[in-house]
């Protein structure tokens, strides 16, 4: 099956958490895989902790470490740094299900991640 949602991002960069948004839509398999995909090239998925609000945190900034919002880009659009980090993170994760679950760590959560907003963004799940 195939599902899609909606995101709303209310800053430039944020990471979002949208586990409790895929859970449910897993509920029903006993075992597979399920992959999340954003078809945006100015936004990403990853999977890392969500206990610690600092990780996320520390995850962007570095990320604007690395990928300055201005630079001497050549894309005309503004955004380039936005592109750079979207191809950093990827634009999709792939999740094991056992007995309706996700099989993520303890401290893992799945989350969009925003490089250009505030959007309102499109999420594929295929499961």
């Amino acid at each position: 099956m195939i599902s899609e949602f909606s995101i709303r991002t209310g800053k430039k960069t944020e990471l979002i958490d949208m586990t409790d948004k895929i859970q449910p839509l897993v509920r029903d398999i006993d075992e597979g895989i399920v992959t999340v995909y954003v078809p945006h090239t100015t936004a990403g998925i990853t999977i890392n902790e969500n206990a610690d609000p600092d990780v996320k945190k520390d995850i962007l900034k570095k990320l604007s470490e690395l990928v300055p919002e201005k630079s001497r880009y050549l894309h005309a659009e503004g955004n380039s740094d936005a592109h750079i980090k979207a191809t950093l993170v990827g634009n999709s994760v792939t999740v094991i299900v056992r007995e309706g679950r996700l099989m993520l760590g303890t401290w893992q959560s799945i989350f969009f991640a925003e490089f250009d907003g505030s959007r309102t963004r499109r999420v594929i799940v295929k499961y």
